[in-house]
């Protein structure tokens, strides 16, 4: 699995899988962010599924869906609140990475 470190304590990835989360966690991971929708394709992992994961592996979970590259003042504001308040290295997810490097983006600009 491909990941893209975007700062010190920011990356994203594409789709992970439950079994992924023990060794992001090993990687020094200690926050896990999901920015797909669940549902968005078939056969794709539950968003509950990777929290479950995450919670076995001490890694804090947050679910803040976009559809599309739009990003909301709502959604835009839930990702500062977690980034701001992370204790190590964060991980965004969604589909290919892209809409969790165009929040992080963003984000980075309002900074």
């Amino acid at each position: 699995m491909r990941i893209v470190q975007l700062s010190d304590n920011y990356s994203v990835t594409m789709q992970i899988d439950p079994e992924d989360v023990e060794s992001f966690a090993q990687d020094g991971y200690t926050t896990i962010i999901c920015n797909r929708p669940d549902g968005e394709e078939f056969g794709q992992p539950t968003s509950a599924s990777v929290q479950e994961a995450c919670v076995r592996h001490g890694i804090a979970f947050h679910m803040i869906p976009m559809r599309g590259s739009a990003v909301s003042p709502e959604t835009l504001q839930q990702f500062l609140d977690v980034i701001r308040n992370a204790d190590g290295p964060i991980l965004g997810y969604c589909r290919s990475g892209t809409r969790s490097a165009i929040l992080w983006q963003i984000a980075s600009q309002t900074q």
